[in-house]
């Protein structure tokens, strides 16, 4: 269950080109519904929140919002949760709006929703007058806020992965892996079909891998995959004719490496060490970054559709502001599944709780620290290059090859 919650998590991205075709423009005589007024410090009375996760979040902030009803009963006294898929998301936020009934109040998400929403100018603005109820903001660590930025004024960031790319391995199967990106398309070419990566639309480390190439191979422009990736999109071309097939998501990678049909496939921190607690991949696995490799970043965040009623905004600003301390960020080790997950600074693995530690302790890396540390980190494309990039793979590179699982 964790694996498929996770599976959603790497795929948010997927065909943000669909949402924004099929979703359209907001209907010209017909705005999207807003709420009026100025957000109390707290509710009048306690209020029911409604929560959609489009992002595998909730794997790693529910534990946070449990707790906030737990202690503040007087603001929130019930949520409800659902799960959706990111592509949908902008069409239903939308549809509730035109009705003038909008049932969802907090929704978790990825770049993708989040773009795709604000493209339609779905989410309502919190940060523009109510930034200063969130001074935990003023605490993310760089690279997040680096994300919170793509955030603008709609989107809370509350958890962050520096991500990857990372190559992942079975010692036994490859004893000296390679190093840089030639030693990788030598391996390739002498292996044919042991290289994988997932379909870059559906899958995050296919996705990672495809965004961090450009700075690895020392690209013209790594943000502009039209015109500045000439050797990128030369070296997939490459690589692509020593791959049998791309498999359709990243847990069939995983697979694959665990029963020995690939050797090598793409990763992330969080790819890397979930599987390895959940089984689904051998704990002896290994991984390596490639020589001169940045880290591309991901982050979750919150955003709040407009029709949200003043008084559930106060209440979800007062939930977000306890989600942004230190107490519940550690919760966002979890197992390993956003590694490390904390978006702000100073939130150590001795914070969070036992059952994270156990799992970090077997399963985690000692090296990430030092890879962390040691590497520069680049926030992802935007949601128009993104879409440009999936594009432009499905059809020169290897569209005609992915495998549906």
């Amino acid at each position: 269950m964790h694996l498929q919650r996770k599976l959603i998590a790497a795929t948010g991205l997927l065909a943000v080109s669909a949402v924004l075709v099929a979703c359209g423009a907001p209907a010209p005589n017909k705005p999207a519904a807003d709420s009026s007024g100025d957000v109390p410090d707290k509710p009048a009375k306690a209020v029911t929140l409604n929560v959609l996760d489009v992002a595998g979040n909730l794997q790693l902030t529910q534990p946070m919002i449990d707790d906030f009803v737990k202690q503040h009963s007087d603001v929130i006294s019930k949520v409800t949760y659902s799960k959706g898929p990111a592509p949908e998301l902008a069409g239903k936020i939308k549809a509730q709006q035109n009705a003038n009934r909008v049932d969802l109040d907090l929704v978790l998400t990825g770049t993708d929703g989040l773009a795709a929403g604000r493209e339609q100018g779905l989410w309502t603005d919190l940060l523009t007058k109510y930034s200063d109820r969130l001074p935990g903001m003023k605490d993310y660590l760089p690279p997040a806020a680096k994300m919170q930025e793509l955030g603008g004024k709609e989107g809370v960031t509350v958890t962050y992965y520096p991500s990857g790319p990372l190559l992942e391995y079975m010692p036994s199967k490859v004893p000296s892996p390679p190093k840089t990106a030639d030693d990788l398309l030598a391996y390739a070419k002498a292996n044919k079909g042991k290289v994988m990566y997932a379909r870059p639309a559906n899958s995050g480390p296919g996705r990672t891998f495809l965004m961090g190439l450009p700075y690895i191979l020392g690209d013209k422009d790594p943000k502009d995959p039209v015109n500045g990736w000439d050797k990128t999109w030369a070296y997939l071309k490459e690589l692509n004719q020593y791959v049998d097939f791309y498999p359709s998501g990243t847990a069939d990678t995983m697979k694959a490496l665990a029963n020995g049909s690939a050797n090598i496939i793409a990763s992330t921190t969080g790819w890397d060490i979930n599987p390895r607690v959940l089984g689904t991949v051998p704990k002896e696995a290994a991984i390596t970054p490639i020589q001169g490799f940045h880290w591309v970043t991901d982050a979750h965040y919150a955003v709040v559709p407009k029709g949200v009623s003043t008084d559930k905004q106060a209440a979800i600003l007062q939930l977000l502001q306890f989600m942004l301390t230190p107490e519940q960020q550690a919760k966002a080790y979890d197992k390993g599944y956003f590694y490390p997950g904390p978006a702000i600074k100073g939130v150590e693995l001795t914070q969070a709780p036992q059952e994270s530690k156990d799992a970090i302790s077997e399963f985690g890396r000692p090296e990430y620290d030092k890879l962390i540390a040691d590497n520069p980190t680049e926030v992802p494309l935007d949601a128009k290059a993104l879409v440009a990039a999936f594009d432009k793979w499905d059809r020169e590179v290897g569209g005609s090859k992915v495998k549906k699982s």
